[in-house]
């Protein structure tokens, strides 16, 4: 994980706990907001598995959409797996490596981002994919899966971010903040996810996610 580098001591650091799915975008810009949070307030991010996959499988969907959802299997799979061969610190690090190339580099078959991703990383890379293409790990994926929608509820998706007890979904963006607007946005969102009867503000997005 990227170490903390604002002026607080590592025993006034607070965990953030980021649950994602590798294929989503918006997911893909928060965790990149939060790695710009972690710049600039005394906080360090925890890095879990969520799955849209699992998230829609019971869902009607368009066949579009289900056939995303289908391929999307294998990516949260092969997080699962390195987690279990390498550690949760490993989980963010393979993050970064994969969704740099399906985000940034907009490479759409996700067996060829898994595997240049582990093999960035030095990780068992066939071993991975081959245990990725089964159901080996579901039940382990579904528990962290089902850790992140206990602390928001059934109607939201990834990602979702959780801090001393409050949680919430989001926060959906365009763009990534750098630097100190980085940390106002967070501390923002943070005071409104704390107060126990806000839900949600929301307005329709006219803009695309971009990633640079």
């Amino acid at each position: 994980m990227t170490e903390t580098t604002g002026t607080a001591t590592s025993a006034e650091t607070e965990t953030v706990d980021f649950w994602f799915d590798s294929v989503c975008p918006f997911a893909w810009i928060t965790s990149r907001w939060m790695l710009e949070v972690e710049k600039v307030r005394p906080v360090t991010v925890n890095w879990h598995i969520m799955s849209l996959s699992v998230l829609n499988e019971e869902q009607d969907i368009d066949e579009g959409y289900r056939e995303m959802m289908d391929r999307a299997w294998l990516p949260a799979r092969a997080a699962t797996q390195v987690r279990e061969r390498h550690g949760n610190g490993a989980v963010g690090r393979y993050y970064t490596a994969v969704g740099t190339r399906i985000h940034n580099e907009g490479q759409k078959d996700y067996e060829v981002a898994v595997r240049g991703a582990l093999e960035e990383l030095g990780f068992e890379t066939d071993e991975i994919l081959a245990a990725a293409r089964t159901d080996v790990l579901d039940a382990t994926l579904r528990a962290s899966h089902q850790e992140g929608i206990d602390q928001v509820g059934h109607d939201v998706g990834t990602p979702v971010v959780a801090l001393n007890g409050t949680a919430f979904f989001g926060p959906v963006m365009t763009r990534i903040p750098r630097g100190e607007e980085a940390g106002r946005i967070f501390d923002a969102t943070v005071t409104l996810a704390g107060y126990p009867y806000f839900y949600e503000i929301k307005r329709s997005r006219t803009t695309r996610p971009q990633f640079d």
